[in-house]
């Protein structure tokens, strides 16, 4: 871990305590609106992706700034863990700039790229969204059929034979081991056992993770897996846990961090320094290998209007100019499978990320909130439009116009609930594969998003 491992688990048992309420309300929310201001950090509506330097240096300052002062919250002892700014200095120095992950013909590099860099974006497909347990194991073996996949984060199980799965109870632990063992299996029919995992989604308690740590039908050493950050800038003891279990067995953790837009946070400004200061937070705190990025607008629960596209390029370019930490940004969309509005979405934020300097995780759909409702053709759309951005040369003025062009055809309906039709109507089941008239219209999706500039590989 970035620093000392246990050192930092005794902080969260001796650090400043306070009450939540008071971080919150007297530390954190008064930390952003300060940097905010000091900063001068402004968003600019016509620039979804901007193309300033000095802004985005100011943010990652911000940041650093934010984090050192503030620290993390544990909720379970009350206590506040804080870390010095050479601890910090020596952190960054020290960070990995990439790691080669999976195996054989699956082995990939994960790593840091440069804003409008050249460097092959990594892309993990996953819909980050629960499936009926009849469905999962073709939903699984249909992301495995995407060529452009480089990882993958599975569909999740929100039942364990007929049984709903409840958190903290041996129904998690049975539907956690189902998860791990069918996404091995169906990895392996595919053609593609070595593939990188970052998994399992299900297990959402400390315990529960840990039962799927298994080398032959689980998760393996090598994979990799997440933390989650809680709302806003805290933790507590399963998520340490957890950490300290993945770093010990050998696992690339990863913090899971969304900043949300209309929170503690505030607007656009707040929001884009927070999740900037997220990825210092994961490295010192969970001793991240990576950052899994997510920020979401409070009310729509995505990533992909106006605002929320600025948040994404702003934070990546700062993260990117300013460090060599790995990052990947994920997909929140408003729309659903069978709608053009979801490949519309899954392109401007693969354009808006991967040229600013990140790699991509896609796609949520339905504001990662409909059961059933993913499937693997979104993640393709956003796939090949970052790559096509990259072979491309894509500068972040050209990237800019793009999205600008892209936000037009589907922002006044974000507000609208178009959440299209479901995995089983969408793809044949039984095959894995999309149904012709969804790829008809991915195709038809495909030809206007390359009106708008972009130049799609094939």
């Amino acid at each position: 871990m970035a620093v000392r491992l246990w050192e930092t688990m005794e902080r969260s048992q001796t650090g400043p305590y306070m009450e939540e309420d008071f971080f919150i309300k007297k530390t954190l929310m008064p930390g952003i609106k300060n940097v905010v201001k000091k900063y001068g950090v402004k968003y600019d509506p016509a620039q979804p992706v901007p193309a300033d330097d000095d802004l985005a240096d100011r943010v990652w300052q911000a940041a650093v700034e934010l984090f050192l002062s503030v620290g993390t919250y544990n909720q379970d002892t009350h206590r506040v863990i804080r870390f010095t700014e050479p601890e910090l200095k020596e952190a960054l120095y020290a960070a990995p700039d990439q790691y080669i992950v999976g195996r054989n013909q699956d082995q990939r590099r994960f790593g840091y790229r440069h804003v409008e860099g050249k460097e092959r974006p990594f892309v993990i497909m996953s819909p980050d969204i629960t499936y009926d347990e009849g469905l999962f194991f073709s939903a699984c073996l249909s992301y495995f059929h995407e060529p452009l996949l480089d990882g993958i984060c599975s569909p999740l199980l929100d039942s364990f034979m007929g049984r709903p799965i409840t958190s903290h109870f041996p129904l998690e632990l049975g539907g956690s081991m189902r998860h791990a063992m069918t996404l091995r299996e169906t990895a392996r029919l595919a053609g593609r056992p070595d593939v990188f995992f970052v998994a399992v989604g299900t297990a959402e308690s400390d315990t529960a993770q840990i039962s799927v740590s298994n080398d032959q039908w689980g998760v393996r050493s090598g994979d990799g897996r997440l933390c989650g950050a809680i709302t806003e800038f805290m933790t507590n003891n399963q998520m340490l846990n957890k950490a300290v279990h993945y770093n010990q067995r050998g696992n690339l953790c990863g913090i899971l961090p969304g900043a949300i837009y209309g929170g503690y946070a505030g607007g656009a400004e707040g929001t884009a320094i927070l999740q900037t200061a997220y990825h210092l937070q994961g490295l010192m705190v969970y001793g991240a290998a990576f950052t899994q990025s997510f920020p979401f607008h409070l009310q729509y629960g995505s990533n992909t209007g106006r605002e929320m596209l600025w948040i994404v390029s702003v934070f990546s370019q700062a993260v990117a100019r300013n460090s060599h930490l790995v990052n990947i940004s994920n997909c929140f969309a408003n729309a659903g499978p069978m709608t053009e509005m979801l490949f519309y979405e899954a392109a401007a934020h693969a354009v808006a990320s991967v040229v600013s300097g990140n790699n991509l995780w896609t796609c949520a759909p339905c504001r990662n909130k409909k059961h059933n409702y993913g499937t693997p053709l979104e993640a393709r759309m956003g796939a090949e439009a970052a790559h096509a951005a990259v072979a491309q040369g894509l500068t972040r003025g050209e990237a800019n116009e793009i999205c600008d062009r892209l936000l037009k055809k589907y922002e006044t309906t974000i507000p609208a609930d178009n959440y299209g039709v479901p995995f089983q109507e969408a793809y044949d089941v039984a095959k894995s594969t999309p149904r012709p008239e969804f790829l008809d219209l991915f195709y038809r999706a495909k030809e206007e998003i390359g009106k708008t500039g972009l130049k799609f590989l094939y």
